[in-house]
């Protein structure tokens, strides 16, 4: 790993790989080995800038273009708005205007939609704009990363691989948590390979830093990425093994202190000081972010969230699990499964041979501790292992975005790989083969996950069949003579090349078709995405009219009514800015507000409406019992009903009640 801040007190270690344009000029490597560099520092070749623009062009493209046309994700987009209106709001996540209670996550992905809201304007687009610009940093920082360990060629072809990966291009026209942290836990990452270059404890640190900081998007899922920066520092610094568990565990203390910082700000604040925790029974942080995001997650393997305080516990847990759960179970296949696979698992066979072929050529020639390309087939290698495994047997199916830090992993694998099997081919030999049979192996698999959506641009899987054999045909006529035939050969790694990427580069590019895709949703593109899936930006006549008499008839309150959820506010939040109450939270199951804490808003003057749905026609289907029964009930014995027609009327509408304050105080309350 070249670094800009190398030292020449520096202990020896491995010298990183050189780019396949200059590995002619060096000595030829050892059982497939990449060649070291012939000097500390490897000059920039000239056509690196030009390339690696050109990438993030295409990226940039790929996530930002149409993204004029973008709608809200109507439960997120809510808390943008709410954010924007003053800092308490801003740090806690704050759902409505009036600060009753946050999102079902941590609010850090959240902080840079809501600055672009603040100095663009609340547009769909201004909210999606971070993300895309998130994605092509990573894109650049992975080439990086790669250009480090394996070279410049590999550095270039993993961050077209990941410019070109579907669910890059879907984070970077989403305002899901994924984008910026794939961009947090690379950063992390490219920390961790300057400190492991010179023992450093202090860039170490500086990667603890960057993981508490992605606990902030991901809460717990940050603290995935650990295990592989810690293997990599651990084996691979130039330094005493006392030395390295004593910088691993003061870098383990940093992320930990860093990661808790919300945390730790939302448990010492007292309650009435903050809005209320979504997704707890118990107001507490730590109950959101370990119960409520982490345990109901691995219902399957045993997980209960039931102590936590979370509201998802039991048999709640297991429908959350079950309701996303693919029809094979949770398991590795799953992770094969074409809903994901088609979002970022195109190169699931080149990434195997990268880390396969690595860490076996590491091995035979008995790699130094501190050589630099073992140290980068470790991070990588432990990266994708945890990922894959964590995602295999999560509760994640229909939430294709998680899979952005596995593309990661496949994407700088893939390119090393690529590059070891292209110097193969050209040097000769039994490895000369592996090329062709890895590319007929990933066309292969493109073609059979196409196969799941036949009426998709079905030309696509035919295309890549004939660009691998054109391929195949150059590189057996170039072999025999491949000294004598070099632009033959060139010419079949080029068509090679085209057909791996073709079937990922048109589902990329199929975002750019509204059918395919619509700026603002989830992170899915291709046939499998739902466009059109964003809330209102506008309220109807109706709903306008029921605005206008919550307003003409606030009387001062802080809340125009509690309504009840945050669907029935979400449209009056992103429309007019309206300081709605949401009952139950995300869920429904929330039990916020209590009664009495109801009684308490009401007697203060905070509240004078409640909404109620209309009750359930007789043979409905809709769930037994609806949220929060308790205060329903208190409402209808408590409140006085206003007639539909002074706010309406509407078969949208709730039905109204208005709340005086001492309501109920002699009948008492139930919970």
């Amino acid at each position: 790993m070249l670094s800009p801040h190398s030292e020449p007190t520096a202990p020896p270690m491995a010298k990183p790989t050189a780019d396949v344009a200059t590995a002619t000029t060096v000595a030829r490597p050892r059982d497939g080995e990449l060649p070291p560099a012939s000097r500390p520092r490897t000059p920039r070749p000239a056509y690196e800038l030009p390339v690696l623009l050109s990438i993030a062009a295409v990226g940039a493209v790929l996530c930002l273009w149409g993204i004029d046309r973008s709608v809200y994700h109507v439960f997120y987009a809510s808390a943008v708005r709410s954010m924007t209106d003053n800092p308490v709001a801003f740090f806690y996540g704050s759902f409505d205007p009036g600060n009753s209670i946050t999102l079902d996550k941590l609010p850090g992905f959240m902080w840079p939609q809501a600055l672009s809201a603040l100095v663009f304007g609340f547009h769909p687009w201004a909210l999606v704009l971070p993300q895309g610009i998130e994605m092509v940093g990573c894109v650049l920082l992975l080439h990086l990363l790669v250009r480090r360990w394996a070279g410049v060629v590999a550095g270039l072809l993993s961050a077209a691989f990941l410019a070109l990966t579907p669910v890059t291009v879907g984070l970077g026209r989403s305002i899901v948590e994924d984008a910026p942290f794939v961009l947090l836990l690379l950063l992390a990452a490219e920390a961790t390979q300057r400190a492991v270059e010179r023992a450093r404890l202090r860039t170490l640190l500086l990667a603890g830093v960057w993981v508490g900081v992605a606990f902030q998007c991901k809460m717990l899922e940050a603290w995935a990425v650990l295990p592989a920066l810690a293997v990599t520092y651990l084996v691979a610094a130039p330094t005493t093994l006392r030395r390295r568990a004593w910088h691993v565990a003061v870098a383990g203390a940093v992320s930990l202190a860093v990661s808790v910082s919300w945390i730790a700000v939302a448990t010492l604040t007292p309650a009435q000081s903050r809005p209320y925790i979504d997704g707890t029974t118990d107001n507490s942080a730590y109950s959101m972010v370990v119960g409520y995001n982490f345990l109901t997650r691995f219902h399957s393997v045993g997980a209960d969230a039931g102590g936590t305080g979370s509201v998802v516990s039991g048999q709640a847990a297991h429908h959350a699990a079950g309701a996303s759960r693919p029809a094979m179970g949770d398991s590795v296949l799953k992770m094969f499964s074409p809903g994901l696979a088609t979002q970022t698992g195109w190169l699931y066979p080149l990434a195997a041979l990268g880390l396969v072929w690595g860490l076996g050529v590491a091995w035979r020639r008995r790699a130094a501790r501190t050589d630099r390309t073992l140290a980068g087939y470790l991070m990588w290698g432990v990266w994708l292992a945890t990922f894959f495994a964590a995602f295999s047997f999560g509760s994640v199916t229909g939430h294709t975005y998680y899979m952005g830090v596995v593309a990661v992993a496949l994407s700088a694998l893939s390119g090393a790989g690529l590059v070891r099997a292209w110097r193969a081919c050209r040097d000769g030999g039994r490895r000369a083969w592996v090329l062709p049979a890895v590319t007929v192996a990933n066309v292969a698999w493109s073609v059979l996950l196409t196969l799941s959506y036949p009426h998709f641009l079905g030309w696509q899987a035919y295309a890549a069949i004939a660009l691998c054999v054109v391929s195949l045909a150059l590189l057996v006529v170039a072999r025999p003579r491949a000294a004598r035939r070099p632009r033959i050969l060139v010419a079949g790694l080029a068509v090679g090349l085209a057909s791996l990427l073709l079937v990922p580069t048109v589902w990329s590019a199929s975002a750019l078709a509204p059918r395919y895709n619509q700026a603002g949703g989830m992170g899915r593109v291709g046939p499998s995405s739902r466009p059109g899936g964003g809330g209102p930006s506008r309220l109807t006549p109706e709903r306008r009219r029921f605005l206008a008499y919550l307003t003409a008839h606030r009387d001062g309150a802080k809340y125009l009514a509690a309504v009840p959820g945050w669907s029935d506010a979400s449209a009056y939040v992103l429309d007019a800015n309206a300081s709605m109450l949401p009952m139950g939270g995300f869920t429904g199951q929330v039990p916020f507000p209590t009664v009495d804490g109801l009684r308490q808003l009401i007697d203060s003057g905070e509240l004078r409406y409640v909404a109620l749905k209309h009750p359930r026609p007789a043979g409905s289907h809709r769930p037994a019992t609806p949220p929060m029964p308790s205060v329903a009930r208190w409402v209808r014995s408590h409140c006085t009903a206003v007639p539909p027609d002074a706010y309406g009327p509407g078969r949208h509408l709730p039905l109204l009640y208005r709340c005086s304050p001492g309501a109920g105080a002699s009948s008492g309350h139930s919970h």
